[in-house]
């Protein structure tokens, strides 16, 4: 599995958590904590604040359009 896996595998529990599609990285930070993810918070919000959102810029050789910034700090999946 991949950091980016895990992140959108988890994505439905945290806005069901929420009840919200809007979310912070902290939030997926607990969320893998809570189902023992091996990757480090650092990893997960550098994967939903650059690597995945699609507003980020591009600081890394391979992106995602899969989130997006959305407010300071918060971000939602898109579809």
């Amino acid at each position: 599995m991949t950091a980016r896996h895990d992140i959108l595998t988890a994505l439905p529990a945290v806005r069901a958590r929420l009840k919200t599609d809007v979310f912070g990285p902290e939030d997926v930070v607990e969320e893998l904590a809570r189902r023992g993810s091996q990757y480090r918070p650092s990893t997960i919000r550098t994967h939903v604040v650059s690597r995945m959102c699609r507003d980020a810029p591009d600081h890394h050789a391979v992106t995602y359009d899969e989130l997006e910034r959305v407010g300071p700090g918060l971000y939602r999946q898109l579809s």
